[in-house]
């Protein structure tokens, strides 16, 4: 378990080191898993070591909650004077993300199986 646990922090460090060295605008664990998971691709597969370790780390997924949890506490004040901003943008950012994700799926199905509008009812193929 050991082993496993220096292969995942050590695929985090290298992605900390390299947005660090370059800049990049994407967090060092982001980049991490990246590297993590090129690597199991060319690997084949976790080993079953690696499998255990992140099996008990999902497993105990919750505890890592609890430093962001602590963080709200600590800046409820902040959180009640800026409530109403931040819910705005909450609903905001939702609504964009699901008009984009609406869009970049018709996108992507409209080339496919012929023609897009040709759904049942629609008048697209007779029906």
């Amino acid at each position: 378990m050991l082993g496993a646990l220096t292969i995942i922090l050590c695929c985090q460090l290298a992605g900390e080191a390299i947005v660090v060295a370059t800049g990049l605008p994407v967090p060092g664990p982001v980049l991490g898993m990246v590297f993590l998971f090129t690597g199991l691709v060319v690997r084949g597969g976790p080993s079953v070591e690696l499998s255990q370790t992140g099996d008990a780390l999902l497993r105990n997924l919750a505890l890592l909650f609890v430093p962001a949890g602590v963080g709200v506490v600590l800046h409820l004040g902040l959180l009640g004077r800026e409530g109403v901003a931040i819910s705005v943008s909450l609903v905001v950012s939702t609504l964009l993300t699901i008009a984009v994700t609406a869009l970049v799926m018709r996108w992507t199905l409209k080339g496919r199986d012929g023609d897009a509008d040709a759904t049942p009812g629609r008048g697209g193929d007779g029906a």
